[in-house]
């Protein structure tokens, strides 16, 4: 077995903090259309602001199962950098390993998640154009 040294997990630290702040962007993003879309459904109920409420609903839950799976990623490189400072080699790789799949996880939900905001910004593009050709 390959042994790791205290740089291998630690080259994630970075790259998992910029996955997270964007995670982060993308929540915050999130949290001021739904409050702009709920004073525009209150106002003015319609078809359209129903499906966008229930498609941003879908991907709020997704950033946060993203930033769950990214942040325990980052947890357990912490916990791996640990255990190979103290000298537990064995479980130190299997943590870290570990710690590489849940960091796939977040990132192909990041992928799905992208996924779906195009088709809802598809779905709001195509009824801007059925309006402007009526």
């Amino acid at each position: 077995m390959e042994e790791l040294t205290l740089t291998t997990p630690s080259i994630l630290f970075s790259a998992i903090s910029l996955i997270m702040l964007a995670y982060t962007n993308r929540f915050l993003a999130y949290a001021a259309v739904i409050r702009n879309l709920h004073t525009e459904h209150e106002q003015n109920p319609t078809p359209m602001t129903q499906h966008q409420i229930h498609n941003l609903r879908k991907r709020l839950y997704m950033t946060r199962s993203m930033q769950v799976f990214g942040v325990s990623s980052l947890l357990l490189c912490v916990v791996c950098t640990f255990f190979i400072y103290i000298g537990w080699q064995e479980i130190a790789v299997y943590i870290f390993g570990v710690s590489l799949l849940l960091l796939v996880i977040s990132l192909a939900i990041s992928i799905r998640e992208l996924v779906i905001s195009v088709q809802a910004l598809e779905y709001r593009l195509d009824n801007v154009q059925i309006k402007k050709e009526e």
